[in-house]
């Protein structure tokens, strides 16, 4: 099924030029643009996309913004998040806003289209070991107070945490099954149940949880 796409930056040129990348591969197909965080709420709504790539720093609302209010909203896209190294900030405060991952801007055609896939499955963040390190480093930039009872998550099982754990290491599905001796199956249904548990979209929002209820801490 090809994956509908939505570019949204203030550069006209960063926006042509995602769009011909993309559109040049197999199975992607850019549906729209937007300049702003605002037009990016309207287009998600009018043209349904299954993936937003959202630049942070735009005018009349910025990224972060436009992130909270599609996620928020009564559609199934996910948030690809636009960055470079020095908005590494910013970039944590988008996957606290529910974001689904994040894309270097210098990415190349293939990382591109590879990051536009695997945020579309849900299947992870990107690719595992860029996760686990960033991930980590953004924990540190963000120290709330350890929750006394995080919601449900007394309701995991202890697999089910470990599961987590694993997840917020940045460990893939495949990863997590090699690791615990189990079929890949049974590490997607632990997965499914987990976010059902938690209340969370994917398992982006799962390891960002992981962090910041010091369920996990930086190493």
């Amino acid at each position: 099924m090809t994956i509908r796409v939505l570019i949204v930056d203030d550069q006209m040129m960063v926006r042509e030029g995602f769009s011909v990348l993309l559109n040049a591969m197999d199975g992607i197909e850019v549906v729209g643009e937007a300049v702003d965080g605002r037009e990016a709420i309207a287009q998600v709504a009018a043209l349904r996309p299954d993936v937003v790539l959202m630049d942070i720093r735009m005018p009349v609302m910025n990224g972060l913004e436009a992130t909270r209010e599609i996620v928020a909203s009564d559609t199934d896209a996910k948030v690809l998040v636009l960055t470079t190294f020095d908005l590494d900030e910013y970039v944590y405060q988008a996957l606290r806003a529910g974001a689904s991952g994040f894309l270097l801007k210098d990415a190349s055609a293939r990382q591109l289209a590879d990051g536009v896939r695997v945020v579309a499955s849900g299947e992870a963040l990107l690719a595992p070991t860029v996760t686990k390190r960033l991930i980590l480093e953004f924990s540190k930039l963000s120290t709330p107070p350890k929750l006394a009872d995080p919601a449900g998550i007394g309701e995991l099982t202890e697999r089910e945490t470990e599961v987590l754990v694993l997840i917020a290491q940045g460990l893939s599905n495949v990863e997590i099954a090699d690791r615990l001796i189990v079929a890949e199956s049974t590490i997607k249904t632990h997965v499914s149940r987990i976010l059902v548990k938690l209340g969370l979209r994917d398992r982006t929002q799962a390891a960002v949880f992981a962090y910041e209820t010091r369920l996990v801490t930086p190493a």
